[in-house]
Formats: C-alpha cells, structure tokens, sequence
C-alpha cells in the first residue's frame, strides 16, 4: 500500500509514474501553498458587486468585432451554453442534477466574491430548504422533470462551439480576453500575454510525519475551478497530481471539492450539501498546488486525511482473495469534529432507526440529516493527528463492508442496540454485553477493529498497534487468526446474515475453514468469555 513519494518542495521529479503526468510536467509546477499558509476562510460567502459576464453571446460578438473588425461580419456565435440556476426541492433532486455532471455553485457566478467561504445561501430561501445552485450547462442537456430552473444568459463558450469554416482564424483566447477588457473584468485580473493561456495543474499533498517525512498525495479528490461560466474539473492522482483539460486566460476561483473519484462524498457543513468543499479563491491560471500539515486549517486537514483512509480502504479491499465487499459506492461521510463516539449509521442506503435516538445522537446537526441522510459518521473529539484520525476512519468503513454483505434488517437491529445504549445509560456505545442483541454488536465490532488494527499496520510499518482489546467482546480472537493465516478476507467471508453472537462466527468460521479448527478453538479458549 505504501505509496511511491516525492519531493515537490524541491520541485524535482525524481521517478516516473503511471500517473497523468511525465517527468517534465511535474517538474514544471506553480507556486506551492504550505501549512498555515493555505488561502482559506470559513463561513457564507459575501458577495460583491454585480459584474457583466464576458462569456455572453452579446459580449463575445462585441469582442470578436473589436479584435477582427470587417471579418467579424463573417462570424455569428450562437449560445453553446447556458446560464442557469436550480432551485432543487430535496436531496433526490440535487442528486439527479449532479449525476448529469453539471458542476453546481451555491452562488451567483457573475458576481464578485468580496469575501471567500465555505458556501453560500441565497437570504431569500428559508434555512432549512436548498439554496438556489447555479451551473452552465450545454444549451441541449435535457433537465429531469420537476426540478425547477431559470435561464439568467446565453453563453458563448469556444471550447464548446461547433467548429465551423466562419469561425477559422479566429483566436478565440485573444478574443475572451478582449471580452474580459471591454466588460471592465481586466483590472485587478492577471491575465496572460495576448493570445495565450494556461492549462490548471498542480498537486494537492499531505504530510504525515509518522508515515514518511515527505509530503503525500491527496488521492481521487476533484478539483474545480472556474471564470465566470467557464468551468474545468478533475480528479487528482493516487500521488495528489492534476492537470485539467481546458486552458484559462485569466486568474479562475479553485476549490476542493470532497466528492472522491471512487464515488465517496465527504461532508459536513452546516449547509445543505453532499459533500464538502474547500475554496482556495483565485489563483494563477496555470494552477495552484498545496501542502496540508497539522497547521493548516483543521476542517481541511481532517477532510484530506478521511479522503486518503477511504481511498486507502477501497484498495485493501480487493488486495486479497476473496475480496471484502466495497462499501456503497455513494458512501456518504460526515466529519464531527467535537462528537466523541463515531457510528455507521448507512441511512443514505435505506438503514433506518428511531428518529429521537437518531436526534439525539447527532444534536444540532439532526436537521441535517433528515435532507442528506449520513452514511458513516466519524467523530474527531481527541483525535488531533492524522495517524489517529485515520483509525477512526478505517474502523467506520470496515463496518460500511459489513453492512452491504448482511443487509439493513441486520443493521437495524445492530442500530437500536447501539445508539440507545449511548444515548440512555453511561456506558460506550457498545454497552456492557447483556443487551439485547449484544450479539449483532460483538460481531461487528470484533470486524471493525481487526480492519482498523490491520490497515493501521499496514500504513504505519513496523507498528503494534491494537484496537478494541479493552472491551467485552475481545477482537483479540480475529486478530490471534489473522496472525495464524485465517486473514480479513478469509473472515469476512464468514460474516453471514446468520452470524449474530460470537458463537455463531465460531461455528461459521469452522464451517468454512476447517483446516483452521484448531486455531479457531485455541482463540476463542484464550480469549472468549
């Protein structure tokens, strides 16, 4: 699993990679923000004054008359795009619109950002409900039925144009810049030279000093950026490397955006979103790069490090034979800085439980839940550096395999069982083993802590490290197997619906295994109640 590492403080490319990149282009990077110094602020939006968007058919045709004079008779731009913005109704709704692939903003695009945040929310829409989303999407995209839209400009984007004989010999970079000029958008702007521009890339990157001393990649994250209407995205390499694939004249806005390239989302704003984003602001036109540290910004250390434990996990689960069962592949995580007790609730994949034990779970964030159900809920409370974060991370994904291998029924009960022992008595989460359905919770967590101690060891060489070994149900016994050869994979394969005590695992484990009978007895003697 240890991934292959580089210098890029130093800037120098030293091995080749299968990656999006050559040596050359990863030696040729922007300039690298660092720790505490990563460009981010917190909080709503402010909006600035209201700008003319250059990328309108009226002001690219006043641009192309103002570059080319008498030849622009010759060139008539129709709308390749529109301006729009959604007012989706509930999460199905916002789902829908994603999975065309608009890339959607929760502010006005042609607008200036006096103040950089989080996210935005229209003052005219309640609170509680979807602010308005706005997007340019190909004139000819067909919007599902029942999301209500308006049409704000018609854009003229070159990128998306019809290559038409009317239209040869025309440098259209040298015409969005003169559009940007005679729109009042030039000033304060770094534009390039006439007539050229710049391709985004990049590199976002971590430090984990117990892991390597060299920063590594945040792996599968989408970067986003965007001019106006003109809007470029794409996902990082397992080493942090992205490059877009449409080029800028201009400065555009960059962000993070915590939806993965493997499909998980990872959250939670007090907002109404799926999944988290981090703006950088406006930065050159041939990229931004980025260096994460335990100094930075807390909300976006904690994001990159859960983004690197689940890409970490997707790959351990099919590293061995037979391979565990991936989580759901929309998992949606949230983050809980200051909650001390994690659960895998799955909600979003149909698990459901009492909404007041739910409530009381969650707190202030119930609300929330109720419009973007959380999938797994990984709590930070004590968790400062990225080796103990990424613990917690692996113990909740483990669990998300094992629900889509026993089903909700399954989950459900272990739910009740869980939850109401947190929320109604002093004792952890997991009780004290004379519950009812105690045994659905021993089985669980006795896989949990296996994959969390497995994929701790697995990053951190050389480590000892144990988890869980405190509490009643001892996942000592999966971990004395594991060490005997009957591995993860072997046991997940016996996590059957039929499995609800660790009596039951036993049997099962010897069902399948019988060349492991006699490991199997000497663990559960050595360590089962």
């Amino acid at each position: 699993m240890k991934r292959v590492l580089f210098s890029i403080i130093a800037g120098v490319a030293a091995l080749s990679l299968a990656g999006c990149w050559d040596i050359e282009s990863r030696m040729d990077m922007p300039d690298i923000y660092e720790g505490s110094s990563v460009p981010l602020e917190h909080g709503m939006i402010v909006l600035g004054k209201k700008l003319q968007d250059p990328y309108t058919v009226e002001n690219m045709t006043k641009a192309v008359e103002s570059v080319y004079g008498t030849k622009a008779g010759r060139v008539r731009l129709e709308a390749t795009d529109y301006y729009v913005r959604f007012r989706p109704g509930d999460d199905g709704q916002l789902e829908a619109l994603m999975k065309l692939g608009i890339v959607l903003m929760d502010h006005p695009l042609d607008y200036a950002i006096a103040r950089e945040g989080d996210y935005y929310h229209d003052p005219d829409i309640p609170e509680e409900e979807i602010t308005w989303q706005y997007a340019a999407i190909p004139k000819d995209m067909a919007i599902p039925a029942g999301i209500a839209y308006e049409v704000i400009d018609e854009c003229y984007i070159p990128e998306h144009a019809t290559k038409t004989r009317a239209g040869e010999g025309i440098d259209w970079a040298l015409v969005e810049q003169e559009s940007f000029r005679l729109t009042g958008n030039a000033a304060g702007r770094t534009l390039t030279r006439a007539g050229e521009t710049a391709v985004p890339k990049g590199r976002i990157a971590i430090v984990d000093g117990a892991y390597d001393s060299e920063p590594i990649g945040v792996a599968g994250v989408k970067v986003s950026c965007n001019c106006f209407v003109k809007f470029a995205s794409c996902y990082t390499d397992e080493e942090g490397y992205y490059e877009m694939d449409r080029s800028f004249s201009s400065e555009p806005r960059y962000r993070l955006v915590f939806k993965n390239e493997k499909g998980f989302a990872i959250g939670l704003n007090t907002v109404l979103v799926p999944a988290s984003v981090s703006t950088l602001g406006k930065c050159d036109a041939s990229g931004v790069s980025i260096v994460v540290d335990k100094d930075s910004d807390r909300t976006l250390f904690t994001r990159c490090v859960v983004n690197n434990a689940a890409w970490d996990y997707w790959n351990l689960c099919t590293a061995g034979s037979p391979a565990i069962t991936l989580p759901p592949a929309n998992l949606r995580i949230w983050i809980m800085k200051n909650l001390s007790v994690s659960a895998t609730i799955m909600q979003q994949q149909g698990a459901t439980v009492d909404g007041t034990v739910i409530g009381d779970y969650l707190g202030e964030y119930a609300w929330i839940a109720k419009m973007f159900l959380p999938d797994l809920v990984v709590a930070l409370g004590g968790k400062e550096d990225y080796a103990s974060i990424y613990a917690e991370a692996m113990h909740g994904l483990a669990h998300s395999s094992h629900f889509m291998k026993v089903g909700k029924g399954w989950w459900n009960l272990l739910l009740i069982n869980n939850l109401k022992s947190f929320v109604t008595s002093s004792f952890t989460i997991y009780g004290t083993g004379t519950e009812t359905g105690s045994g659905y919770t021993a089985v669980a967590e006795m896989w949990a802590y296996l994959m969390q101690c497995k994929a701790y060891r697995a990053r951190y060489r050389g480590s000892n490290a144990v988890f869980g070994t405190e509490y009643w149900f001892k996942p000592q016994i999966l971990l004395y197997l594991d060490e005997r050869g009957l591995d993860c994979y072997r046991c997940f394969a016996a996590l059957d619906e039929d499995v609800t005590s660790p009596g039951g695992l036993q049997d099962k484990l010897k069902y399948y295994y019988p060349e492991f009978k006699d490991e199997i007895i000497q663990a559960y003697l050595r360590y089962g109640k």
